[in-house]
């Protein structure tokens, strides 16, 4: 028989309520410190209900409260007393919580919470929690605030985008500037060395001089963008003295920003690839056309032990790559909208690493560009999507079976 325990968790306590499922009944309410002595007298609390019930399984349950349930979860699950009782330490999702409790209950406070946690643990309505060892852990650090850097990343090129419109509209609407704003020579020459005038006064010559002298011989035809550069300048509007010094500061502030960014970044990149460890489960995901190192970390550290999802549905609902249904009768919805919950960093990591698999693979591009044809509303952006979706299932096979990803010809 079962101890169900339920854990309201916040930075400072552990509010607990114990269920049996003999008896369905509460045999337990308390509150505990949320630090090491809180949770090993909640530990020792559980041990000693447990035995007093005759119980010899217990699930150990709390809602996914961001950096305050981690420690109690890792905790529980590694105690080895806890482990001598077959126990499992569940993190749930609150979404889920909430609506069990809603059916049953208008009150709210951390003892009712806390209960109904329990009780959502009792009707097994729960997925085995995830166990991972030290190497998932920092591993997961690190891609997560690698995630966190790049959206900051877009937001700042956003911002500097922005800026840069007032300044030079042409350039930044061009179709014939055919390499990227954010290069670093770009930048330089965007911010730092010239401005509008000087950008005009100069000779196509040496402009494209300056091109490939910073550009250390990357461009291919400097004398072109040389062109295309002073005739976006050219057709741009002109700024009053004092907002041009303005944008030019801004733009500045930005350019540095990026610059930090994309060094952190690196940073970031290399300490990745320290602690990625040569093992099968990576390489399984690097014989994927496209998969480097960072992404199959990113994937791996989600993910965590394959093991842990019965089907590929499973893991594509945990990384939030499913959509609702939309059936009534006889009629079912083609328009049916993908599910705005899971998990954002699997969710990032697989359409990203998708994104480049269907450039290197032919089977994935030729699924891609199918989609993409199918719909005329944001095509690419639903074809990506669907194409991480069908990666979701590759992954799932190879790293259920141990296999090589083997290209199809």
């Amino acid at each position: 028989m079962k101890l169900f325990v339920g854990i309201d968790v916040s930075s400072k306590d552990l509010v607990t309520s114990m269920i049996s499922e003999e008896t369905t009944e509460v045999v337990f309410h308390g509150n505990f410190v949320n630090d090491l002595k809180g949770a090993t007298e909640l530990k020792n609390m559980i041990i000693d209900t447990a035995n007093s019930n005759h119980l010899d399984q217990v699930v150990i349950g709390m809602e996914a409260t961001s950096i305050y349930s981690f420690h109690p979860a890792m905790f529980f699950q590694e105690d080895l007393d806890l482990k001598k009782l077959n126990t499992q330490s569940v993190v749930i999702d609150p979404k889920k919580t909430k609506r069990y409790h809603d059916v049953f209950a208008e009150d709210k406070n951390d003892q009712i919470d806390a209960f109904y946690i329990a009780d959502f643990l009792r009707v097994g309505r729960y997925s085995v929690g995830i166990v991972r060892q030290e190497n998932y852990i920092a591993l997961q650090r690190l891609t997560r605030s690698r995630y966190e850097l790049i959206q900051s990343l877009a937001r700042a090129k956003q911002h500097f985008i922005e800026n840069l419109y007032y300044k030079l509209n042409k350039l930044v609407i061009s179709d014939e500037l055919n390499t990227s704003i954010f290069g670093s020579t770009m930048m330089s020459l965007l911010t730092e060395d010239m401005i509008t005038d000087d950008l005009l006064n100069l000779s196509i010559t040496d402009l494209a001089d300056y091109l490939n002298e910073h550009g250390r011989g990357r461009f291919a035809n400097p004398e072109a963008l040389a062109k295309t550069i002073q005739k976006a300048v050219r057709a741009s509007y002109r700024l009053d003295k004092v907002i041009a010094n303005s944008v030019d500061t801004v733009l500045s502030v930005y350019a540095e920003e990026i610059k930090a960014f994309q060094k952190m970044i690196k940073d970031l990149d290399k300490a990745i690839e320290k602690v990625v460890q040569v093992t099968d489960e990576e390489q399984i995901l690097r014989s994927i056309p496209g998969i480097g190192l960072v992404y199959a970390a990113g994937i791996l550290a989600e993910i965590g032990q394959i093991e842990r999802f019965d089907n590929e549905a499973k893991l594509a609902k945990y990384a939030g790559l499913s959509w609702r249904e939309k059936q009534s009768g006889a009629y079912a919805s083609d328009n049916t909208p993908l599910k705005r919950t899971g998990n954002a960093y699997l969710r990032y990591y697989l359409v990203e690493a998708a994104n480049r698999v269907r450039i290197q693979d032919p089977v994935f591009g030729e699924y891609y560009r199918r989609k993409y044809q199918e719909v005329k509303h944001t095509p690419s952006k639903r074809a990506l999507v669907l194409t991480a979706r069908k990666l979701i299932r590759v992954i799932f096979f190879l790293l259920k079976n141990h296999q090589i990803y083997q290209e199809k010809r």
